[in-house]
This record gives C-alpha cells, structure tokens and sequence, in this order.
C-alpha cells in the first residue's frame, strides 16, 4: 500500500491566501466516503466495477514472502538513504537494470526514483530554493493551476478532497516549478506527474524530481541512447501474444472493445514486462519508422501516397505473418 504523504513541512501564508481566495467561489467539497472501498493504490471504486482485483485485500503468504525478499534484495543494493547506490550501479549495471524491469518494490519507489533520476543530488546542492520559491515568489500560473487542481486525480482518496491536504501539496509543486522554470511555467498535464510523485514523497522532493525530469540537468539529452518506440511495440506484441487465443475467435465487430479492454492479467506487470522484453526487435523496424517520418515531411505532399506506397508494402507483408509464429527469444 502506498504511503501517502499527508503534510508538508513548510509553511505556506502566500498559497494559502491564494487558495482561501478560490475557496470563497467555490463551496467545499465533503471528504471522500472512507465506508467506500479502495483500489490497491488509493483510487475510490466505482459501483459499476465489479472486479474485487484491485480492491484492498489480503495478499497470499506466497507473494508476501516473494515481495519481502526483493526488498531485502533492494535494500541491500541502494544501502541506508542511498548510500550505496552509485557504488552498485558502476559495478553491476546489468542487475539494476534487471531489477527495475521486474518492478521497484511499493515502498522503495520514492526513494529509487529519486536516485535513479539525480534528483537527490539536485536537493542537497539547492537547500532552501524550494520554500522560497513556493513563499516568497508569485507566478502568473497560479489560478490555471488552482482551475486545474480539482482535474487530477479526482477520484484518489488523497487528492479529492476541495483545497484539502492533497491539493494542498500539488498547488506548491506546480507553483515553485512554474516559478523556477519561467521558459515553460505551467502547462497542463503536469499535474498528473506531480501527483503520481506525492504519493510518495514530500512536496521538495517531488518538486525536485520534476526538474530532473523535465529541465535535463542530470541527464544530457542524448536522443540516440532512447529505445523510442521499440518499448511500445514490444508492450504491443505482449498484450496481442497473451490474449491471442481469445481474439482470432471474436468477430470483427468485437475486437475493438476487446482490444481497449484487455484482461487484468494480461496488464499484470510480472505478466506484461517478461513477455514484452522477450520479443527482439530488429533495427529494421527502426529504419522503417525513419524512412516513414522523412517520406511524410517530404516537400510534394501530393505524390505522398506514391512514396509511401513501398513502405505499406512491407508493412503488410510483415503484418501477414500470424501472430502465433512471431519468433519470441531473449534478448
């Protein structure tokens, strides 16, 4: 279960009177129902759902068992608050890479994610920025972002809550980041992985984490190094290979709900990862995605249908081949 972060340590006046002022045009909204049943991570369950899955329940000892090893392995390899992790990332890439693709144990996420990103180190060589920037900065995004609040994640026990603790801690993130960077300010979608981030960890840390993912100051923007969408056409090929069986039985009419609504086990990731990774990819693929780009782009959009017509011919050609005889190997 996830921890939530229900408080932040730093005292905001200038937010609050921004917010106070949205809550006199806006009634307060009563709390979430806690007699409702949540999902696994938080999200209140609709009445129409009727898969207990996801709902809060006690796990088999098996995968308890399974799930307190990787945290032992896990806890091991990053040391006491991360200590070691740079150690053991230069000396055994390939087994932190192995591990993240099995999936980072519920309760590390927080602190992996912050490692993996460089956003720790970004934390200790700015103290102090992120309460200035939240108290003492003003930002001409404040009431797009207070507008957009109520839009994410509204059906999470954590955020739905009108100016609660939840949307509290996403305002701040959002207004100290449209402050730090005023080339990109607030734009909306960010809050989505703002909140995805204080489900985890606090406001500074949170706040920290997006400037590493979105300004580029640990990572170098090295294009050539990013498998693209090699990822999605893999992920692809997993969810198509796994329900095979039931999808050439469907009439045509049918395969489009079915293709949007695959089953959960399908979308389990001890299921999903393995089988995606397992299917190699050849550079072909990459060649075909350039020469698509570079013959759309082309300056006589009229004759585009005539250059692209050797592409859909290959397209098809390998689109023949069943999807059962797929060669699946490891990479």
């Amino acid at each position: 279960m996830i921890a939530y972060i229900s408080c932040c340590t730093v005292k905001v006046p200038q937010v609050l009177t921004t917010m106070d002022k949205k809550k006199e045009v806006d009634d307060m909204e009563p709390g979430p129902a806690l007699s409702r049943s949540l999902d696994r991570v938080g999200f209140i369950k609709t009445e129409q759902s009727n898969s207990p899955e996801g709902t809060l329940k006690s796990r088999p000892a098996h995968e308890c068992g399974r799930e307190e090893r990787r945290i032992r392995k896990w806890r091991k390899m990053i040391g006491a608050g991360g200590s070691d992790w740079k150690h053991y990332v230069r000396r055994n890439p390939h087994v932190v890479k192995r591990r993240i693709r099995k999936g980072i144990p519920d309760c590390l996420r927080g602190l992996v994610w912050q490692l993996i990103s460089g956003s720790r180190d970004l934390l200790l060589m700015n103290p102090g920025v992120y309460e200035t920037l939240v108290i003492y900065e003003t930002s001409t995004s404040e009431l797009e972002i207070i507008r957009d609040i109520s839009r994410t994640f509204p059906s999470h026990i954590f955020f739905q809550q009108r100016h609660g603790t939840g949307q509290r801690s996403l305002y701040n993130v959002l207004k100290a980041y449209s402050v730090y960077d005023r080339d990109v300010g607030y734009v909306q979608g960010m809050g989505f992985i703002a909140g995805l981030l204080l489900l985890y960890m606090s406001e500074e840390d949170a706040f920290w984490l997006i400037v590493a993912l979105l300004k580029g100051a640990v990572h170098a923007p090295m294009e050539g190094l990013y498998q693209s969408m090699k990822v999605v056409f893999q992920v692809g090929l997993a969810l198509l290979r796994f329900c095979h069986d039931d999808l050439v039985k469907l009439p045509f009419e049918e395969l489009l709900h079915s293709l949007r609504n695959f089953p959960d086990e399908a979308t389990d990731p001890d299921t999903l990862l393995p089988l995606a990774l397992s299917f190699k990819v050849s550079s072909h693929l990459e060649e075909l995605e350039k020469d698509y780009r570079k013959r759309l782009e082309g300056p006589n959009a009229s004759s585009s249908n005539k250059r692209l017509q050797p592409l859909r011919s290959t397209m098809n050609g390998a689109g023949s081949q069943p999807l059962s005889n797929l060669s699946v190997g490891k990479k």
